[in-house]
C-alpha cells in the first residue's frame, strides 16, 4: 500500500496492489474518518496439484483501516 497526502488539494490517495483479486471481490467503506478496504483472495483452482518450487502467495479474508486525518476529502474508485 502507498499512501500520499496532498495538504494544498486536502486530498488523501491510498493505492493497494492486490494481486489476482478481482474488483467485485474488494469492498471499500467510509466511516467518519475511516477508510476500510476489505475482501477476500480465493484459493486458486489448480494451485494444490504440486510442481511449485516456491508458493508465498496467501488466501483468505483481509481488512485494513486507515485514519483519514480532519478535513480531507474522501472519494472511492
Amino acid at each position: 500500500m502507498d499512501l500520499h497526502e496532498n495538504t494544498e488539494t486536502k486530498t488523501l490517495t491510498a493505492i493497494f496492489e492486490l494481486p489476482g483479486m478481482k474488483q467485485q471481490d474488494i469492498n471499500l467503506e467510509v466511516h467518519r474518518n475511516r477508510l476500510t478496504i476489505s475482501g477476500e483472495s480465493k484459493y486458486l483452482e489448480n494451485y494444490d496439484k504440486g510442481g511449485y518450487a516456491v508458493q508465498e502467495r496467501s488466501f483468505g479474508k483481509f481488512s485494513r483501516t486507515l485514519l483519514i486525518p480532519q478535513g480531507i476529502k474522501v472519494r472511492v474508485h
